[in-house]
């Protein structure tokens, strides 16, 4: 699993979503590297992280293999921090900590995470998913690179405020890791890996949480927000107003000053 590593003082795992990778935070890790060590990973199928033939892609899988991560590095204890579909697996990440003996998860910062209560993808992950989707998703929009900056504009609530590097750097792993192939595999399981989210979130009710969404974002629905904040005791909501699912490259100053803010109020 290859990840970056930065700054110094309590441990911070950065989950990306669905085909990001660690790149996504390159506007969050210089400026936190001051109040936290930060570790940035490519999950395994995602990034430059290379998957196997035969790999469970399960939500479950996933986020156990974010707790190996720390066992195998000697973090004994983290935040973590997890955006749309990555916020699903820190969710479940922290619910199996909560299981052990001593758990390792200390605090939950989840932006725009993939929820039960948000309707968006619950159809159309499925089907891109199934055999003849992933077919025709894999030989059409898949292999068209001139539609890349169509779904790259659409994660914005401003589509002028997409970062220059931006397509450059989300092209990079298509081109190179096939994650295409592996994101149908993820989303093949997508209706049995909310119900396996759902069944997590009681188990993380006692974490303190920072939720934090755009009002435009088109992926997870902003709606779902206060449904979700009601699910743990001690929840903040920030809420960015005219951004859309990538706070951290769309207002990425707004975005870190929360950060920064929520780690060292403690």
């Amino acid at each position: 699993m290859r990840y970056l590593k930065a700054g110094s003082g309590p441990a911070l795992i950065l989950i990306h979503g669905l085909l990001g990778y660690s790149f996504s935070f390159r506007f969050v890790m210089p400026v936190l590297a001051p109040y936290a060590t930060i570790y940035a990973v490519d999950n395994l199928g995602f990034g430059l992280s290379p998957s196997k033939e035969g790999m469970d892609c399960s939500l479950a899988a996933t986020s156990e293999r974010i707790l190996q991560f720390a066992d195998a590095l000697g973090i004994k204890e983290f935040d973590i921090f997890g955006s749309s579909y990555g916020g699903a697996i820190a969710i479940v990440a922290a619910s199996l900590s909560a299981e052990r003996a001593k758990p390792r998860v200390r605090r939950m910062i989840l932006a725009a995470p993939v929820n039960p209560w948000s309707p968006h993808g619950k159809r159309l992950a499925p089907f891109v998913g199934s055999t003849v989707g992933s077919y025709l998703f894999r030989n059409t929009i898949a292999r068209w690179r001139t539609l890349d900056h169509l779904w790259l504009r659409r994660m914005f609530g401003d589509p002028k405020k997409v970062p220059p590097d931006s397509l450059d750097g989300y092209r990079l792993p298509i081109l190179n890791n096939n994650v295409i192939l592996h994101g149908s595999r993820v989303v093949k399981n997508w209706t049995r890996d909310l119900a396996v989210l759902e069944k997590a979130l009681p188990a993380t009710r006692n974490y303190r949480t920072l939720l934090m969404w755009g009002t435009k974002d088109r992926v997870v629905n902003p709606k779902s927000a206060r449904k979700l904040r009601d699910n743990f005791r001690d929840a903040q909501l920030v809420i960015f107003k005219g951004v859309g699912h990538l706070p951290y490259e769309e207002t990425p100053d707004e975005f870190n000053q929360a950060m920064i803010k929520f780690l060292t109020d403690l």
